[in-house]
């Protein structure tokens, strides 16, 4: 009989999620599962308000703060999930992903969406990463 699976769930200090109730992370076994990670700094504030390129970088750092904390790094990532409030950024995704993503480039849906969870926020990326012991 196999193991049961091992879930712990991963905080970073301090949290900048707690507040909304949200689990910022999880590990389940060697999946590393992350929050949509938006333009939010350490101490919880909006980064970059109307200023996609400073969100968009601040989501990239608290991806890879998170991935470290769960013992994985952006080289892990498989998928993510981008939702955008304009669809006309969507050139600067392409960058971003050259800049931050190695080849094999993780899986990826982009959605443009009216509205994410504080309205200054134009950018939030889901991600799914395995852990760093996981790799061959």
């Amino acid at each position: 009989m196999a193991g049961k699976l091992r879930i712990e769930r991963i905080t970073t200090d301090p949290d900048w999620y707690e507040p909304f109730k949200i689990a910022i992370c999880y590990r389940v076994g060697d999946v590393i599962v992350l929050s949509g990670q938006a333009a939010i700094d350490r101490e919880g504030n909006v980064v970059g308000a109307g200023d996609f390129d400073a969100q968009a970088e601040q989501v990239f750092d608290n991806l890879k703060y998170v991935l470290e904390h769960a013992g994985s790094s952006m080289e892990n990532i498989i998928n993510v999930n981008i939702f955008m409030t304009d669809m006309s950024h969507f050139p600067k995704i392409v960058e971003l992903r050259e800049k931050h993503f190695t080849a094999p480039y993780p899986a990826d849906t982009i959605v443009g969406v009216t509205a994410l969870a504080l309205p200054e926020l134009m950018i939030e990326i889901q991600a799914i990463a395995v852990a760093d012991d996981a790799r061959e």
